[in-house]
């Protein structure tokens, strides 16, 4: 079902993917109205379409290029800089708003069909399409889809979870992207879960976005104790570990070991804000606050061999 803001002109027939006015992607952003404009007075990144009564609206590019620029500035980039990131970025090949059976991909829709149970609906609308950037399929697509279901309170009859469904279709998606073969040996990152908790999406995510850049990242699986952790780094010579954890309360026994085992070895490790204590930091040790900036500090280590 699409909608229409109050101001738009009705007619027999409505575009799949309409321009949207100022408020509505001041909503979709999490922005105020005003910092849109400001971003459009001193960076360009307006509003490119115009409808009856010239009413300025955001068409789907627009939109794009808007979520490229806060999430930039999110990261802790400058706003200039991040805007003209946001200009220079291809939005149409790489976008995450693409669309499936004529039904445009959106956080939005993603959310409808996972709230509906619709599993096979949902793993359609989160196809990595070919050339898709990975990054920006999780962070512009995926990552706000998880935390809208997280804000949802639902009553769900047997067999049906939305989050679930979510899970299956992004994982589905990370699977059956394409890897880039190359004829010399890949350099190797494990992706670990800290010890006693359920392993997240992100951590798929990440390893999908980083293979997608020519790097053999590895999840690993299983209870995984300090000893073990030092033998696996030493036998698949991995040029950077990252640990995720999602508890304040999370161990992380095994990145103190590494670090005292392998201090040459670049880990990273990324925990809630609640549990930034508890990072043993050092030289080889850093804690990344968002998925952009691990993916960014990761690939550099990866792909040089040395420190980041």
């Amino acid at each position: 079902m699409v909608t229409r803001e109050d101001d738009e002109p009705a007619g027999p027939a409505v575009p799949p993917t309409p321009a949207l006015a100022v408020a509505a992607v001041a909503r979709r952003l999490g922005v105020a109205p005003a910092t849109l404009r400001t971003w459009d007075r001193r960076y360009g990144l307006g509003p490119s379409e115009h409808s009856a009564g010239a009413h300025r609206r955001y068409s789907t590019v627009d939109v794009e290029r808007l979520l490229v620029m806060r999430r930039l500035t999110l990261d802790g980039v400058a706003p200039a800089e991040s805007a003209r990131i946001a200009l220079a970025t291809d939005v149409t090949a790489g976008s995450p708003a693409h669309s499936h059976d004529g039904v445009p991909t959106t956080p939005t829709t993603v959310v409808d069909a996972a709230l509906a149970g619709d599993v096979v609906g949902c793993a359609r609308l989160l196809t990595i399409d070919d050339g898709a950037d990975v990054a920006l399929w999780w962070t512009g697509l995926v990552e706000p889809v998880i935390a809208a279901l997280a804000r949802r309170t639902v009553v769900d009859p047997p067999g049906v979870d939305a989050v679930a469904a979510v899970h299956a279709g992004a994982l589905a998606a990370l699977r059956e992207h394409p890897v880039p073969r190359t004829g010399t040996r890949r350099p190797v990152v494990l992706v670990l879960v800290a010890p006693r908790e359920a392993r997240p999406l992100v951590a798929h995510a990440l390893a999908g976005a980083l293979a997608a850049q020519g790097v053999d990242a590895r999840i690993v699986g299983g209870p995984v104790g300090p000893h073990h952790a030092v033998e696996l780094t030493a036998m698949t010579r991995a040029r950077a570990v990252v640990t995720i954890g999602q508890r304040v309360d999370v161990d992380l026994e095994v990145v103190d070991r590494l670090a005292h085992e392998q201090p040459d070895l670049a880990q990273f490790v990324m925990v809630p804000d609640g549990a930034a204590d508890a990072v043993p930091l050092g030289r080889s040790v850093h804690r990344a606050r968002t998925f952009t900036g691990l993916l960014h500090e990761v690939l550099a280590v990866a792909t040089s061999g040395g420190e980041p």
